[in-house]
């Protein structure tokens, strides 16, 4: 009896994956548990084992292509038996039962063909080449879909898209959507120029992860009104602290880093002001529950990856520290699962590990905001001591920079929270 393989559910919130490697090909042996294939979600690869021991009948999704939880991947079964499954679940189900995530598009030729006549069977579209395509004006009719059985991927329409032709809507269209009754797609933004490589230039190829931080922040900026605001913190106290106390959580293998410093402020921050702490809906500003702090890790030229550490506000220094040096290192090594790179509340970029002073970085959707930390540097500054003398003196003195989404907080209580952080670290006991 030949076995599905289907995509599985790699983690809560997890719907959809993209094919990054096959593994076995069409006619390979393959023992069960044994690795079929590679796909990533959210930057993060993972490995899927064959279900059953066998032979590859049949490969049903192409490399670089998404495939949502519960569709067919392959066929496994004896050689020479049918790749034909009795009670198979449909792999490619109609447009008009497929179910997306608001906003919703309709996709049927009527919508975008300004010669409906002789329309095309659009097969299955998934609800991220549905979003591309509405958002930059896309006919899908004019798209030859290089997926499965002609499907139309995600790259067929973003490589339709940087050829320039993505924009051409014809005035019998607008006027179809001028009279439905559907809510009809945002204003779509410009489509870029489609570059060549000249004499001499060399193309480097976009990587998987590349593409999706590209979408990712793209999606950012049009999504929230990011603003920045700025200040700065002594942190003698830290580093004394630090200093005094590294060696003792190095007996039990923990690297105490000056991230975990600044995870424990912005929790203190969170929880004197639970709004930064929230996303933005329709109804309403959702308050979160977890406080659940990312920070992103550099993964060298290959980009960057955002763990999670989970209910950070229940853990000890100690353990701030320890949950960082565990992620941060199966982060490089690629060895994060999916669920540590989900349900994030706030963002931390330790941009200073580079040099940086300052930065303006960009909110992880859908979180309320990002807070970067600059370089530390010792400089010169105005110390006011508790009978109200000044004097000058050197401190190790870093940038706070707090990128908010101005649809739920102010200016005075984006400062507020930043105050908080501050406050917590020059005032270290």
């Amino acid at each position: 009896m030949a076995t599905n393989v289907l995509v599985p559910r790699l983690g809560e919130g997890v719907d959809e994956v993209t094919i990054t490697k096959w593994l076995k090909a069409v006619g390979d042996t393959v023992n069960e548990l044994e690795p079929l294939l590679e796909v990533n979600t959210d930057k993060v690869d993972t490995e899927i084992p064959a279900p059953a021991s066998g032979v590859v009948l049949s490969i049903h999704m192409n490399e670089g292509q998404p495939a949502k939880v519960g569709e067919l991947l392959a066929v496994i079964g004896a050689q020479g038996e049918s790749a034909e499954v009795p009670g198979a679940p449909a792999v490619e189900p109609k447009v008009e039962s497929q179910k997306s995530t608001e906003p919703t598009f309709d996709l049927r030729p009527s919508t975008f063909d300004a010669h409906p006549s002789t329309p095309k069977d659009l097969g299955f579209i998934s609800p991220v080449v549905a979003k591309i395509a509405a958002e930059h004006g896309v006919n899908l009719q004019q798209i030859t879909g290089t997926g499965l059985g002609g499907r139309i991927t995600k790259n067929d329409v973003l490589k339709f898209v940087e050829s320039g032709k993505g924009q051409v809507v014809s005035e019998k269209v607008e006027s179809r959507q001028v009279e439905s009754t559907q809510v009809a797609p945002r204003t779509p933004h410009p489509a870029p120029a489609n570059l060549t490589p000249g004499a001499g230039d060399t193309l480097v190829k976009h990587t998987t992860m590349r593409r999706s931080i590209a979408t990712h922040m793209v999606e950012s900026k049009h999504t929230s009104p990011h603003v920045l605001t700025v200040m700065e913190a002594d942190l003698s106290r830290v580093a004394a602290h630090r200093a005094a106390n590294k060696e003792v959580f190095a007996r039990d293998g923990v690297n105490l880093t000056f991230t975990a410093y600044f995870i424990s402020a912005i929790v203190a921050g969170l929880k004197a002001y639970p709004l930064v702490n929230s996303s933005w809906s329709d109804d309403g500003v959702i308050l979160r529950s977890a406080i659940n702090i990312g920070m992103a890790t550099s993964l060298g030229e290959d980009g960057l990856i955002v763990p999670v550490i989970k209910n950070a506000d229940n853990l000890s220094l100690m353990g701030v520290a320890r949950a960082i040096n565990d992620l941060a290192a199966r982060a490089r090594s690629r060895k994060l699962q999916p669920d540590e790179v989900k349900g994030g509340t706030f963002t931390l970029t330790n941009h200073g590990v580079s040099g940086s002073l300052l930065a303006m970085p960009i909110i992880n959707q859908p979180q309320c905001g990002i807070l970067g930390i600059g370089a530390m540097q010792k400089r010169v500054v105005v110390v006011t001591d508790e009978f109200g003398r000044d004097t000058i003196a050197i401190r190790p003195m870093v940038y706070l920079s707090f990128v908010f989404d101005h649809r739920i907080l102010d200016g005075a209580s984006a400062d507020w929270f930043v105050a908080k952080v501050k406050e917590t670290l020059e005032k270290w006991v």
